[in-house]
């Protein structure tokens, strides 16, 4: 673990993410049988040492030796096709969707290998992963985020997002589109909904190391805080992978937020890179999550929703749940009337009979 690169587990095909590349021309990439064996042998070997759960990782290794023995893997003469075949065996013994082979390293290592100069300039660009803020009719706050990048780089973008957000009543936080990230930044977002006591979010149990990583909220962030009374939302999607499903789960269980959407895609298990040799990259799942509430995590079930809605519903749904919320403890006659139009409004576009809310 000390040489390993902890990569930010995104969900296949989010941003940063890389697919297997197209298979490449046989003059260009052709690999042996010796190559082949050396890949499939590395494989094996990684999974039997780092993989998170050591019952499946045994079942993984003899799954693989034993094809490569059977000579399945003969036709398998480029990168691209070695990967899908090990990465569609692996998976047979335990579907875990962070579990996959690369034709070719994903984005994120060949950040993490490159400057630290080119890594904070790439982050730069993504704006560290916050797309937008708004300030919802009904003085409902709306943050759009798509990913949990690392807390050194993203901070200080997120409490100047969240001082933006501080005075509103109450705060939708989008993750639709959030394929994952760093797990402190998840601590660190977390924290400015909660008070002045730090709050027990999340452990990590590491296998390599046989030790467990403890993640807690930090009652002294810069910034302004959202605070922990007002109404919470959080949108979610199939595509909310890994550290998104973390932040969910962390306030689901700690009854902080009102999840609105649809069941996340189920990756509770960090990824680190290992090179296969000969352009291969397997991304092995070597640390799982385990929340101090509930004593378990989302792996392969996904975090449920509190108001199941189709995605593109999410936003006007939870907009709804909001208003609804702060109108029921809305003392003023006039602010009151106002939030009763919107909410008649949003109700309206979706169907929904004011009675219908969930409320808080």
């Amino acid at each position: 673990m000390a040489s390993a690169v902890l990569v930010l587990a995104l969900a296949p095909g989010a941003a940063g993410a890389q697919a297997p590349p197209a298979p490449p021309a046989p003059a260009e990439r052709g690999l042996g049988a010796a190559e082949r064996a050396a890949v499939v042998n590395a494989l094996a070997d990684a999974l039997r040492a780092s993989y998170v759960l050591a019952e499946h990782a045994a079942g993984m290794e003899a799954t693989l030796r034993s094809n490569l023995a059977a000579g399945r893997y003969d036709d398998c003469d480029h990168p691209a096709h070695l990967a899908e075949a090990l990465t569609r065996d692996i998976r047979g013994v335990y579907d875990d969707k962070h579990l996959r082979v690369l034709g070719a390293a994903p984005e994120r290592v060949h950040r993490a290998a490159g400057s630290e100069r080119a890594l904070r300039e790439a982050a730069r660009w993504e704006n560290y992963g916050f797309e937008k803020l708004e300030r919802l009719a009904g003085n409902v706050g709306y943050l759009d985020f798509r990913e949990f990048m690392r807390k050194d780089l993203a901070g200080d973008t997120a409490a100047a997002a969240m001082s933006f957000l501080a005075d509103c009543n109450a705060l939708i936080v989008d993750l639709r589109r959030n394929g994952g990230g760093d797990p402190a930044m998840v601590a660190f977002l977390c924290s400015y909904l909660f008070g002045d006591e730090a709050v027990h979010l999340n452990d990590l149990y590491i296998r390599p190391e046989g030790r467990t990583e403890e993640y807690w909220t930090d009652p002294r962030v810069p910034g302004r805080k959202f605070g922990p009374d007002k109404p919470v939302f959080v949108l979610t999607s199939a595509f909310t992978f890994s550290g998104a499903e973390e932040f969910a789960y962390n306030l689901q269980a700690r009854r902080r937020a009102l999840l609105v959407g649809e069941v996340t895609g189920g990756g509770a298990h960090p990824t680190m890179p290992v090179a296969l040799g000969h352009g291969l990259t397997a991304m092995v799942p070597f640390a799982r999550a385990v929340n101090p509430v509930t004593g378990g995590n989302w792996e392969g079930t996904g975090v449920q929703p509190d108001v199941a809605v189709a995605a593109d519903q999410a936003l006007m749904r939870a907009h709804y749940e909001a208003v609804a919320a702060i109108r029921a403890s809305e003392h003023d006659p006039q602010r009151r009337r106002r939030l009763e139009e919107i909410a008649a409004d949003l109700a309206a576009a979706l169907g929904l009979q004011p009675e219908r809310a969930s409320g808080r």
